[in-house]
């Protein structure tokens, strides 16, 4: 029996909201108690995906003296993350993506932002699995935009070439400035856009299941490439789409890639349990990732899903020191770095409204306009904003690390704080988000990840070649 550490993690959002950092007191921060955990982890296993961004998950990051924002553009700066990342084991790499940008109403902020210029994701996660053998690669798709055929031959290429390692993230677009990009002159509201990614959904899914598994025969001696009856047509006609198929590559290696959702709203997590194996929800504290953890998991069962088709992986935020007081100094430097008004702004997306209209000194307006634009960030954030008693110039310097679960202790704390969410029911694991790239990925690996495996709940080798059998699912059966 091995005896845990007992102590205490601050976690919550980054920023203090109330002066300057001091001690243990480091503002208004959630304070989660983990106390003495003790026994072993019931068999349980964590799985930990890492959210790629540029410059790190913080929106000040790229202004520390280690940053070198320039090489958010160079490949062998991904190249080190993800070789890092796969020296700790970790299941999967993450890319996250947009297709457009909001225009700059304030000349305070223009300019000033990190999280409009990146890569897109496909094009670098296929540059990665040539030098990576055993991680998860997975990227973001919007189904508002693509044409359903074009993403599943993107992800299915991916995964041939790979062997297996491929993810989809399945977004609807939150941005309405990406319409503007795709010949829209406006966004479509929120109840369409998850009706057609719905049906988006069921054309990929389809389209990955065009062949069967023995259909390529490769035969030179009878000139025989593949077997005439290897394939079906899809056919599909709906509201939406209208494909014929097949896709025109074999069935992938892992039967078909992961499918992945991050949407946390009703209609979000509606359609994770019908189509997820991989769930990506922001939460900010242990009661709202167990209140999400059991709901997700009864949605599953309504959907005819059992729980071992799908994980649940909140994002987090570690920021990690060898100390407490080297975990705190990081977190201020962060703090430091992000000036209120970009909050401002990243609010307004979420939001969206305007919010620069109401005064920053006091709390939020109980009757803010609604919007069609809204995502379940909005919810989160205002529960946060009135759990906290946050002015609106606090909760907008609280939105550097994007709404996420943001941690600041030794890797014990973050340790024992992720135990805790998987033996009691909130979380199967982790969309781990460095706030400052390379250097809290680094910190993550060398410090954190061995703790996890000493303590039994962390993998100490891969399980298998492909992301399904690192993430314990199975290879689905044929839908066509």
């Amino acid at each position: 029996m091995v005896k845990r550490n007992k102590g205490r993690i601050e976690s919550g959002f980054p920023h203090p909201v109330r002066g300057r950092a001091t001690g243990r007191d480091e503002g208004k921060l959630i304070k989660a108690s983990i106390g003495n955990l003790e026994g072993d982890s019931m068999g349980k296993m964590l799985h930990l995906g890492v959210l790629i961004t540029p410059n790190g998950a913080h929106n000040g990051a790229w202004r520390l003296p280690s940053s070198k924002p320039e090489n958010g553009f160079k490949l062998n700066h991904y190249v080190d993350i993800a070789q890092t990342a796969e020296r700790g084991k970790l299941d999967f790499l993450f890319l996250a993506d947009g297709y457009g940008m909001l225009p700059q109403k304030s000349e305070a902020t223009a300019g000033r932002s990190p999280m409009l210029a990146f890569l897109e994701p496909f094009t670098l996660l296929s540059s990665l699995a040539g030098v990576t053998k055993h991680i998860g690669l997975a990227g973001s798709g919007t189904t508002t935009y693509f044409p359903p055929y074009m993403l599943a031959r993107f992800v299915a290429s991916l995964d041939h070439l790979s062997g297996g390692r491929a993810g989809w993230n399945l977004i609807t677009s939150a941005n309405h400035a990406e319409a503007w990009n795709f010949g829209y002159e406006q966004h479509p509201d929120k109840d369409d856009r998850y009706k057609k990614a719905s049906e988006f959904a069921d054309v990929v899914l389809g389209l990955w299941d065009s062949w069967k598994d023995d259909a390529f025969k490769f035969d030179k001696e009878k000139g025989q490439f593949f077997a005439p009856d290897g394939f079906k047509y899809l056919n599909h006609v709906g509201e939406h789409f209208k494909v014929k198929g097949p896709l025109t590559m074999p069935r992938t290696p892992q039967g078909r890639p992961v499918v992945a959702q991050a949407g946390s709203s009703e209609d979000g997590r509606h359609l994770a349990a019908r189509t997820a194996e991989v769930v990506f929800t922001a939460q900010q504290n242990f009661e709202g990732a167990k209140a999400f953890y059991t709901d997700m998991r009864e949605r599953l069962a309504k959907a005819g899903r059992k729980d071992e088709e799908m994980a649940i992986l909140p994002g987090i935020v570690p920021v990690v020191g060898r100390t407490m007081e080297e975990a705190q100094a990081k977190a201020t430097a962060l703090r430091d770095s992000y000036p209120a008004e970009l909050g401002i702004e990243l609010l307004n997306g979420e939001f969206g409204i305007d919010l620069s209209v109401y005064p920053l000194d006091q709390p939020l307006p109980d009757d803010l306009p609604s919007s069609p634009l809204a995502t379940s960030r909005r919810d989160l954030m205002i529960g946060f904003a009135k759990r906290e008693g946050l002015t609106l110039g606090q909760l907008a310097s609280a939105t550097a690390s994007l709404g996420h679960w943001m941690v600041v202790g030794t890797p014990e704390m973050i340790a024992d704080l992720m135990e805790k969410c998987l033996n009691e029911g909130a979380a199967d694991g982790f969309i781990v988000m460095p706030a400052a790239m390379p250097t809290s990925l680094n910190d993550f690996v060398e410090l954190v990840v061995p703790e996890l495996q000493r303590r039994g709940i962390f993998r100490t080798e891969y399980e298998g070649t492909t992301l399904r059998d690192n993430l314990g699912l199975k290879v689905p059966a044929r839908t066509i």
